[in-house]
């Protein structure tokens, strides 16, 4: 289900005849109506980090003759235009959340929820899983990690309970390394949500290199952008957020774009009961001049 659709088409206005980019493709979900409001005479490109992902939108729109999808990371857009020598893009769609296809499927270790191999890359073919980071890392560096990425009050007790645990036995599983988590924070703790959640959520940004992707996109889309092209960004927790609308702001200060909207769009009720896993999205777009 694709997160704010209708607001995501709203502060976009994609129009016959242009060239929008999705970046972030995920299940689709986006890319099936902009689609369509582009027609024939526009041009679609989508990409993602994640094979799988990229190759089943590919198969399904195989008979569209204006759609091309590139199994590649969003930081490599500048590359793909001029290798393609394709145009500066009218619309760019920027999803930060993972799709629920990720977390479903138990071989990629997203979920703490169900026992899986601990991996957690969108694209399983390169680099660290996570797995590797918590039984290589040091104490100091995996209470940096969960700190600054899972911003958890108990980062150096959750870092500390990870390496007593591996000198006897390495932490390969989902479901492992949760309950590590669990009988690391104190009994007493009450939370809203597992105590797992902000470990798995650091994890994963710092084996998929989430902040600084975001950033170095964010820095170019003055060089990829027409003018009068619009972006937006969909943000699911703060600490993209705050680099989003940092960046954003900072357009707008230095006369490169102006904001479509002052604060984010975030989820009406209906859409976060139809879909809870919207409930931390936040939208916000720019229009460049």
């Amino acid at each position: 289900m694709p997160v704010l659709l209708h607001e995501v088409i709203r502060v976009l206005n994609p129009k016959p005849g242009e060239f929008f980019v999705d970046a972030t493709l995920g299940g689709g979900g986006h890319a099936r109506e902009i689609l369509k409001l582009i027609g024939d005479s526009g041009l679609f490109l989508g990409i993602d980090l994640d094979r799988y992902a990229a190759q089943s939108f590919s198969n399904e729109i195989s008979n569209v003759k204006n759609a091309q999808i590139v199994f590649r990371t969003y930081t490599d857009l500048i590359d793909i235009l001029r290798r393609w020598k394709l145009p500066k893009v009218d619309c760019l769609l920027i999803d930060l959340g993972f799709s629920s296809d990720q977390i479903d499927v138990v071989e990629r270790g997203f979920s703490f929820r169900k026992d899986g191999p601990l991996d957690m890359r969108y694209d399983d073919t390169n680099g660290m899983t996570a797995g590797d980071a918590v039984n290589s890392l040091s104490e100091k560096k995996l209470s940096e990690i969960i700190k600054t990425f899972g911003e958890d009050r108990f980062a150096d007790r959750i870092s500390k309970a990870i390496v007593s645990y591996r000198k006897q036995k390495l932490v390969t599983r989902t479901t492992q390394l949760a309950d590590i988590i669990l009988h690391a924070i104190p009994r007493f703790w009450k939370d809203s949500i597992h105590p797992a959640t902000r470990t798995f959520q650091a994890l994963r940004i710092f084996v998929n290199h989430e902040l600084e992707n975001l950033e170095k996109i964010l820095s170019d889309i003055p060089k990829i952008m027409n003018t009068g092209g619009r972006v937006s960004i969909i943000s699911f927790h703060s600490l993209e957020d705050r680099i989003v609308k940092k960046a954003f702001l900072d357009f707008s200060k230095e006369g490169k774009a102006k904001l479509i909207i002052k604060k984010p769009i975030v989820p009406q009720f209906s859409e976060q009961k139809s879909n809870p896993r919207s409930r931390s999205a936040k939208l916000r777009g720019i229009k460049m001049n």
